[in-house]
């Protein structure tokens, strides 16, 4: 069984380095016209049985450049992360905020964005998400998905798999790249890059 997840194309918010989770932005005439290039260039495997997204805006119009108006499943839960009242600032906006600051340099994973969460809150939610979606592919006994999602997402997902390899923003594809993953008899076995 094969899982391509699948990064959105890049929104205003990727160009102004905004933190963007839960605000639903298209993507950007620029994030579309990557989208279509990268799959012209033939960087996209062809079409799953099972289709997928968070159920933003810039998620189902990713799919739809790729795979066109495919029937797909929303999944809430593997939404990017709910920042709160950081949600679409920068860095030089918050930098002097004595709670950024906490957030930012929180080693434990414990640290709430002001009306968001944490980062321990964000994985717990986005693992159950991603379990729902294997759980799914395997109980319809469908050999392939292509989940649309996010850059937190997938950095969540491939940390949790491959724990120790490489950290969070290590995992963090660009916009319109993502991760093939490879299972065997229902468990995790290999990945590769899109």
């Amino acid at each position: 069984m094969e899982i391509h997840l699948i990064r959105h194309g890049k929104t205003a918010a990727n160009e102004n380095r905004l933190y963007c989770g839960q605000t639903d932005l298209s993507l950007s005439e620029n994030g579309a016209a990557e989208l279509i290039a990268l799959k012209n260039h033939g960087l996209y495997p062809p079409p799953a049985e099972l289709f997928f997204t968070s159920g933003l805006l810039r998620t189902d119009q990713t799919l739809d450049i790729l795979y066109g108006q495919v029937v797909r499943t929303h999944i809430p839960d593997i939404a990017e992360y709910k920042f709160g009242l950081f949600e679409m600032k920068c860095y030089d906006e918050l930098k002097a905020r004595e709670d950024y600051q906490a957030w930012i340099t929180d080693e434990t994973g414990d640290a709430e964005c002001p009306g968001g969460e944490s980062k321990n809150q964000f994985v717990r939610r986005v693992l159950e998400g991603y379990a729902g979606v294997i759980n799914t592919v395997l109980t319809s006994g469908s050999a392939s998905a292509c989940v649309s999602c996010h850059g937190g997402t997938i950095a969540c997902v491939l940390e949790h798999l491959q724990p120790g390899t490489m950290n969070f923003y290590e995992w963090q594809p660009g916009p319109g790249h993502g991760y093939t993953l490879s299972y065997v008899g229902g468990q995790f076995h290999t990945y590769n890059k899109l």
